[in-house]
């Protein structure tokens, strides 16, 4: 089922999760166990982060610095087959524009089809300091606005070879948005303009980067409402489990943490960290709930536990 559809059929407000692949050479075992551990909570959808190569040095035993390039964590379309066909939930496998040929991208996108596999997010992704070199007789899509065009352009049958008799896939795109602006964009105005024209080539929903004050998201929302978005937004949401967050996640994510939740976690004992950001989440998802976002989106690292404390909650509230 698409996501869209699972938002339009739904009857009460639900919790969906996203989780990166294993690194190269690593088992998907803990993986699996962290989907079994959110099972009894029904998530409608599992997104599965795609990661291009990367650049990395590794010391020679000569002393020198050689300059490797690789992918640190491939397995998207593997491990989404997987977890639909293990668990019976679907997923939503991100697709990047950055490191991947268009080619390689309508290739990606014939798999999942034959896979039975209807969603997918559609994302510049991130500079990780390795630019691909392509064939000449390769192309790229260079925004995410570009990768979605292509993507329903395949869902009306249209692939980069002219094809006879073609089969139109028929892929719900899922695309981001940023309530605090992208790093890169100079102003919100040029940011939600953007975002625009990613839904104008076809996108159909939005899921948000984290937050931690929920009037971003509100003000988010209104700026989209603004411009004609008319699309669902998913707001994301994070659980800060740990002190260190408070410098990483502003540093990797460009995101701002509320100086009440700050200070918070600032002068507590290292042990009780994970109960003040799991309170934090707990209120967070009631404010949206009560103001009628139809799904929460969770991201999630190495556990489940904190994740499955705030959901846990929540039912116990509805």
């Amino acid at each position: 089922m698409k996501i869209i559809e699972l938002l339009e059929v739904r009857k009460e407000p639900m919790v969906s999760y996203e989780i990166i692949p294993p690194v190269r050479g690593g088992s998907a075992k803990e993986i699996f166990e962290i989907i079994e551990s959110l099972v009894e909570f029904e998530p409608p959808f599992i997104d599965v982060t795609s990661h291009s190569a990367q650049v990395y040095y590794e010391e020679m035993p000569d002393g020198t610095w050689r300059r490797r390039v690789k992918r640190k964590r491939p397995g998207t379309l593997g491990l989404c087959a997987a977890i639909k066909g293990r668990f019976g939930i679907e997923t939503v496998p991100h697709l990047l524009c950055n490191g991947f040929s268009r080619e390689e991208t309508e290739d990606a996108l014939i798999e999942l089809n034959y896979l039975g596999i209807q969603n997918v997010m559609a994302l510049r992704g991130d500079d990780n300091g390795y630019e691909k070199s392509f064939a000449s007789d390769k192309s790229v899509n260079a925004q995410a606005h570009d990768l979605v065009a292509q993507i329903c352009a395949m869902n009306r049958g249209r692939y980069l070879e002219e094809l006879i008799d073609a089969e139109a896939t028929d892929f719900c795109v899922g695309v981001a948005g940023y309530p605090e602006k992208h790093i890169e964009a100079p102003n919100m105005a040029w940011d939600i303009l953007h975002l625009k024209r990613k839904v104008d080539a076809g996108a159909h929903y939005i899921t948000t980067q984290m937050f931690f004050d929920n009037q971003h998201y509100f003000d988010f929302v209104e700026r989209c409402h603004e411009v004609d978005i008319d699309v669902p937004i998913l707001p994301g949401l994070k659980i800060i489990t740990s002190k260190k967050q408070l410098k990483s996640l502003p540093g990797r994510f460009y995101l701002e943490i509320p100086e009440s939740l700050a200070a918070e976690i600032e002068a507590a004992d290292d042990r009780h960290v994970a109960e003040i950001g799991i309170r934090w989440a707990v209120q967070q998802s009631q404010e949206l709930f009560e103001r009628g976002v139809p799904c929460l989106h969770f991201y999630i690292m190495q556990t489940s536990r904190h994740v499955r404390e705030v959901v846990s909650q929540l039912r116990k509230m509805a």
